[in-house]
């Protein structure tokens, strides 16, 4: 049996993760929609659900499925235009809510996509998965000039979020459990730090080392 999955579709940060898997013999394909089809064109156009049939068919090709092989595709949107051709083409699937072994593998995959991008591991392990929208927000913050590019900017939500107003200041933190949100490294006891406050209401606080 083949299962079709995805992973990250609801992260602010990064494309989305297409999986297949059959489930015999451990065999795996996957591939990342790139975020830039999420752009506001592209998003607004759904680039990325023709993208994602176009992962289903290089899966399927990879892995070798013939007609006659039982497939369970996740039965959400991200595969709204993928089961067309699925159908189209008389494959045997079905949509149905895809659970392991695909889904932890899944699921995994787009965390360590999600770290190739630079968002610490520490980091990820404590917003847990999927991604906090906030705590993920603070990570952009810390150097938006070169992260806004791996965010979802066709989101309505980024229209909110884009351009919040920012104060940085000084500070020292004496007792520190942060983690820089600039380089990834720890930030010490009794360290000078650069604060980067986002202004909307809600007191969100990112700590940098003082000198990133």
């Amino acid at each position: 049996m083949i299962q079709i999955d995805d992973a990250g579709s609801g992260s602010l940060i990064g494309g989305t993760c297409i999986g297949a898997l059959r489930c015999e013999t451990g065999e795996y394909y996957y591939e990342i929609i790139p975020p830039i089809l999420y752009d506001k064109t592209n998003f607004k156009n759904k680039s990325y659900l023709y993208y994602t049939t176009q992962i289903v068919k290089n899966a399927l090709e990879i892995l070798q499925v013939n007609e006659n092989e039982e497939i369970e595709v996740c039965q959400g949107y991200m595969f709204d235009d993928a089961r067309k051709y699925l159908k189209n083409k008389n494959y045997k699937y079905k949509g149905t809510k895809i659970c392991d072994p695909l889904q932890s593998l899944i699921e995994k995959t787009f965390e360590e996509y999600s770290i190739s991008l630079g968002l610490p591991r520490d980091f990820i392990m404590y917003t847990k998965y999927p991604f906090h929208l906030k705590r993920l927000l603070k990570w952009v913050y810390a150097d938006y000039g070169n992260r806004v590019k791996y965010c979802k900017t066709g989101w309505k939500s980024w229209v909110k979020y884009s351009s919040l107003p920012i104060n940085i200041y000084h500070d020292t933190i004496y007792k520190s459990n942060f983690v820089c949100l600039k380089c990834g490294k720890r930030i010490k006891n009794n360290s000078k730090v650069k604060v980067v406050k986002i202004c909307n209401g809600e007191n969100i606080k990112i700590f940098l080392h003082d000198k990133c």
